[in-house]
């Protein structure tokens, strides 16, 4: 059952951060609740929406197109956003390997490995791209979601890894310079650094794919230019939300926003005055720490961008790297899984860290310190065994019982099976 949005409508502004969440978050504010899981599940859809099919020619890609996505996905309420363009991401890694360090190469080769799934190259048929993954998507809020919502909201979500836990293990934290993401205000924060193998997710590209021409940071950029164009007039939001290494990517593009004023409407033909900025909120879950303290300054010093943390109790990825980088988010939702008495105790890394198992806390979670877990939103527990082991024995559930229907096979009028599992965009 989708959680009720209450008075979301006519309190966006304080959910979205308008006062940095004083008071919202112990105890947890149920609309904000709502709101929260209501964006958790548009990065869930990067998920369920991924093709993990290594025998697939279109593995790596999305399973479904724009028009059916949020509702495949089984998103609540599909019908109040529209996706309107998918993004895609490479590592860049033959452009890194002839200007990059040797350590730089390998640091990028370790995050591919963690986010790229490459189609077996003895397949008959043709890859779709050798190249590029699909990473996310942007989309708009429809008429009956402005009514909901309150104002015109685009959102972009983006896909953490695969292997969720790989590259903490396995990869090297080197700094880069945050002036791609911060624009004008680089030279006023000079000494801020991020994540090298983050930063280059976002920004490479690579000319060979068709997919990467342009890099993931030109792409959304465009599209987020486009859409507040098309709205301008209106009452917007542009609104960030991603898991992991998504969680990083929001965080990246939500101050490259604002940084660059794309937040900015242009000047409506009926009327001579400048709109005021829109509010950039990045709703990020299991984010790893982007960049230094002078990045988290620099992040702090733009008075429209807000970001809210949700954090797991046992969680380790929010912990990492753990020298020379920190949190960069204006406010933490804090949350313990290991409370709920639908899991399994005390769980592990993988569910602790598992997108879903944190929309389970988010619904149940009562703050301060002996509170306990009671589901405040009736979400379906079932959930949390999507792509996990979460659930205790006692209930039904299968482990990770999330699939495409029949995993993309469907049969012809012939009666011969055949693999549909990609739309052409």
């Amino acid at each position: 059952m989708a959680p009720k949005l209450g008075s979301i409508s006519n309190r966006w502004r304080e959910l979205h951060g308008a006062s940095s969440w004083a008071g919202l978050l112990d105890p947890l504010d149920a609309d904000l609740r709502a709101s929260v899981i209501a964006y958790g599940e548009l990065a869930e859809a990067t998920y369920d929406g991924f093709n993990t099919e290594r025998r697939s020619p279109h593995a790596g890609a999305c399973v479904y197109g724009h028009a059916d996505l949020l509702a495949g996905a089984d998103v609540s309420s599909p019908g109040n956003y529209a996706v309107t363009k998918f993004l895609y991401a490479t590592c860049g890694i033959t452009q890194l390997a002839s200007t990059s360090t040797t350590r730089e190469s390998t640091s990028a080769s370790r995050l591919a490995k963690a986010f790229l799934v490459l189609p077996v190259p003895e397949l008959k048929e043709e890859p779709w791209c050798r190249e590029s993954n699909w990473m996310g998507y942007v989309a708009v809020a429809t008429d009956d979601g402005v009514a909901a919502l309150g104002r015109r909201d685009i959102v972009v979500a983006w896909r953490g890894t695969l292997e969720s836990l790989e590259w903490v293990n396995d990869l090297d934290f080197l700094p880069a310079s945050a002036a791609p993401v911060l624009g004008p205000a680089a030279e006023e924060h000079g000494n801020a650094v991020v994540h090298h193998g983050f930063l280059t997710v976002y920004t490479a590209s690579d000319e060979d794919s068709k997919y990467n021409k342009t890099s993931a940071r030109d792409q959304v950029l465009e599209e987020v230019k486009r859409l507040m164009e098309l709205h301008k007039g209106e009452v917007t939001s542009i609104t960030l939300t991603g898991h992991s290494l998504g969680a990083s990517l929001a965080i990246l593009n939500a101050v490259d926003i604002v940084s660059n004023g794309l937040n900015t409407p242009s000047t409506s033909s009926s009327s001579s005055s400048q709109l005021p900025p829109c509010p950039v909120t990045a709703i990020v879950f299991a984010c790893p720490h982007v960049g230094n303290d002078d990045f988290k300054s620099a992040f702090a010093s733009f008075s429209d961008l807000r970001a809210l943390h949700v954090i797991n109790a046992r969680d380790i990825v929010p912990l990492y790297p753990p020298i020379g980088y920190v949190d960069v988010a204006t406010a933490a939702l804090r949350i313990d899984t290991s409370r709920s008495p639908y899991l399994r105790s005390p769980g592990t890394p993988q569910t602790w860290h598992n997108l879903e198992c944190y929309l389970h806390g988010v619904a149940g979670e009562q703050g301060g310190q002996g509170r306990g877990f009671r589901l405040e939103v009736d979400r379906d527990v079932a959930l949390v065994n999507k792509g996990s082991d979460a659930l205790k024995d006692e209930y039904p559930v299968p482990a990770n019982w999330w699939v495409v229907s029949n995993k993309g096979m469907v049969r012809g009028a012939g009666g011969h099976w055949k693999l549909k599992d990609f739309e052409e965009i």
